[in-house]
C-alpha cells in the first residue's frame, strides 16, 4: 500500500472516530442486545445517499461487526428483493413503486429533501415547455422518468403522450445526451448538476432543494427488508439512529463529511462532494412528516396509473414508523 493510501485511511479513521464521539447515543444495553452484528447497506456512485456511505465507525460504536456496503447494479427495492442487499436509500418515488411491484421491504425514515435538478436547453423557459422535447432518461421506472413525469403531470403535461422520451443506456447516460445537445432536458443528480454548471452547461428549471412543491418533501428514504426489520427490530433501530445522525453530521459538517466520501472511495471529487452536501437539506428530519412523503408521490403516481396500489395501501403495507418516532424523541439535538 502506497503512503498516500496510509495516510488517506489514517485521515478517514480520524474523522469517523470524530464523529462516532461528537454524536450522541444513548445506553445500548436498555435496547437489548442485537440480534444480529451483520448488515448489508447499499453503495452508489451518488453524493446525496452519503449518510449510508459515512456511518461504518459509527455502526462499530453500535455493536455492529459484519459491516458491508453492497456495489449497486440495481436499484434498491430489486436488490432487496433478490436478497442482496438489507439496507439503502433510494429516491421515494422508486421506493413507492417497489412497494407497488410486491417487494418486501419497509419505509423506515426520510433523509434528506432536494437533491435533484432539472436541466433544459435554452428553448425551454419552463416546465410546461417540456411538451414535445425530447427528454432523457435511462429507462421506464428510473429515478428520473418517475420524478419528470410527476413534475410534468404537475403543470398539466401528460408524461406518457406529450412527452419525446429518449432512453439511454448504462453506457451513455442522460446527461451525456443533453451535453451533446441529443435531448433538450434532463434530471440530473449529484454529481451532475454540480458539474455541469462548473462546465457553464444548460439551465436549470427546477430544484428541488428550494422549489415548491419538491421541497417540502423529502427526496431519498431508507428502506429495509421486511426480514431484516422484523427480525432484527434492536438492530433496526440502531441503523436508522447511525443513518439519522450521518445525515446530521452532513449537515452540520459538510467539509468533513465530502472528505469522508472521497477518502471511502465513494466518489472521486471532493469539490463537487462539498458543494452537493453544503446544498442538500439534511437538516429536516426531524421537522418534516416522512410519510406525507410517501402518500404525495404514492397519490401522483396512482393518478397517472404508474403503480396499481392505492397510497393507503403502499403506505400500510411498505412503511413502519415506529424506529423513526423514537428516535426523534431521542434525538432532539
Amino acid at each position: 500500500m502506497s503512503s498516500i493510501q496510509t495516510r488517506r485511511r489514517f485521515l478517514a479513521a480520524l474523522s469517523v472516530a470524530g464523529t462516532a464521539s461528537l454524536l450522541p447515543r444513548p445506553s445500548l444495553a436498555a435496547e437489548g442486545p442485537l440480534e444480529t452484528t451483520s448488515v448489508r447497506l447499499a453503495k452508489h456512485p451518488g453524493i446525496c445517499v452519503a449518510p449510508q456511505h459515512i456511518v461504518v465507525e459509527l455502526l462499530r460504536a453500535e455493536g455492529f461487526i459484519d459491516i458491508r456496503h453492497v456495489p449497486l447494479g440495481t436499484k434498491v427495492p430489486d436488490a432487496i428483493a433478490q436478497g442482496a442487499l438489507d439496507f439503502g436509500l433510494n429516491f421515494a418515488t422508486v421506493l413507492v413503486n417497489g412497494i407497488d411491484r410486491g417487494v418486501a421491504m419497509k419505509v423506515l425514515s426520510g433523509v434528506h429533501v432536494g437533491c435533484f435538478e432539472l436541466f433544459v436547453n435554452d428553448a425551454i423557459r419552463g416546465v410546461a415547455d417540456l411538451a414535445g422535447k425530447k427528454v432523457g432518461t435511462q429507462a421506464v421506472g428510473s429515478p428520473e422518468h418517475l420524478f419528470l413525469s410527476v413534475i410534468a403531470a404537475n403543470v398539466g403535461i401528460d408524461p406518457k403522450a406529450q412527452i419525446d422520451w429518449v432512453f439511454t443506456s448504462d453506457k451513455v447516460l442522460p446527461k451525456e445526451r443533453f451535453i451533446d445537445g441529443k435531448v433538450d432536458a434532463f434530471l440530473g443528480f449529484p454529481p451532475e448538476p454540480q458539474e455541469l454548471r462548473a462546465r457553464g452547461i444548460g439551465r436549470v428549471i427546477v430544484n428541488s432543494a428550494v422549489d415548491r412543491p419538491w421541497s417540502q418533501y423529502f427526496c431519498c428514504m431508507l428502506a429495509g427488508s421486511t426480514e431484516y426489520v422484523e427480525n432484527h427490530p434492536v438492530a433496526t433501530k440502531r441503523i436508522v439512529r447511525v443513518i439519522l445522525k450521518a445525515a446530521d453530521l452532513c449537515a452540520s459538517q459538510p467539509a468533513r463529511a465530502a472528505r469522508m466520501l472521497v477518502d471511502g472511495g465513494f466518489t472521486p471529487r471532493y469539490d463537487y462532494a462539498l458543494q452537493a452536501l453544503a446544498e442538500i437539506p439534511y437538516d429536516k428530519w426531524r421537522e418534516y412528516d416522512h410519510e406525507d412523503t410517501m402518500r404525495f408521490y404514492a397519490l401522483r403516481l396512482h393518478e397517472l396509473g404508474m403503480i396499481k396500489t392505492n397510497p393507503k395501501r403502499i403506505i400500510a403495507d411498505g412503511t413502519d414508523w415506529r424506529f423513526l418516532d423514537e428516535l426523534k424523541r431521542e434525538l432532539k439535538g
